[in-house]
């Protein structure tokens, strides 16, 4: 447990942080050149079921499934290995650490994110995020479903929230209010598409990218607060 601070800052990982997109595209290849293209597309109809079914990305438990189907194909030991030994250091969006650092000058920083039990901690730890927020990771199913645990985890009289989720976003704010200051960096293929945000009311602050958010002081996000 946390002392209660004025200000805790969370941030989404996927496509705020890291840039997930190409993590996919990565991924994508790596299993049509082991697998073949008909079966490289079975696995992403396993994963895009299993998300539906439990609400988030699980690659190593859509790989666990594949095998079920496909006993004696011995390359889900290669892709297993490659997607432990992903290098999400080199994909960090530029400008993530900078602006990690520049949220902390005044209040805790805080992992806030979806995902399963094995990769997403996984994908944090060797991307540098968890040692740039000195530890402070939530992992959650859905995490705008969690706010209590996280108030309890983290307390503090106000929230800033990167997410580049307009959806997670907008859940959020109907929760807590004013209490917290929602910040939209428009990437990755979900803010970018129109469609999508449409469907939304506009973030307290929007911005183009993560780096951007160095440009702002406290006051300034607290100012901009609906």
């Amino acid at each position: 447990m946390f002392q209660r601070s004025s200000v805790v800052t969370l941030f989404d990982v996927d496509n705020t942080l890291l840039d997930h997109d190409r993590v996919v595209r990565d991924v994508k290849r790596h299993l049509a050149e082991t697998f073949g293209t008909e079966r490289e597309e079975r696995y992403w109809e396993i994963f895009e079921r299993t998300r539906a079914e439990i609400g988030y990305a699980d690659y190593l438990g859509a790989l666990q499934i594949y095998r079920t189907q496909h006993p004696r194909d011995s390359g889900f030991l290669e892709t297993s290995l490659y997607l432990l030994g992903y290098p999400f250091a080199n994909r960090l969006i530029p400008g993530s650490l900078d602006a990690i650092e520049h949220c902390g000058a005044w209040g805790p920083t805080v992992i806030l994110t979806d995902g399963d039990v094995v990769f997403q901690p996984r994908k944090i730890d060797r991307s540098g995020l968890l040692e740039a927020v000195d530890g402070r990771v939530l992992i959650y199913i859905h995490k705008e479903q969690d706010l209590e645990d996280v108030e309890c985890e983290y307390p503090a009289d106000h929230y800033i929230l990167v997410d580049d989720k307009l959806r997670i976003l907008s859940a959020v704010k109907e929760i807590w209010g004013s209490r917290v200051t929602t910040v939209f960096p428009r990437q990755g293929h979900y803010a970018l598409d129109p469609e999508v945000t449409a469907k939304y009311p506009p973030a307290d602050v929007t911005i183009d990218r993560i780096g951007d958010l160095i440009n702002y002081d406290l006051a300034t996000l607290l100012a901009a607060t609906k």
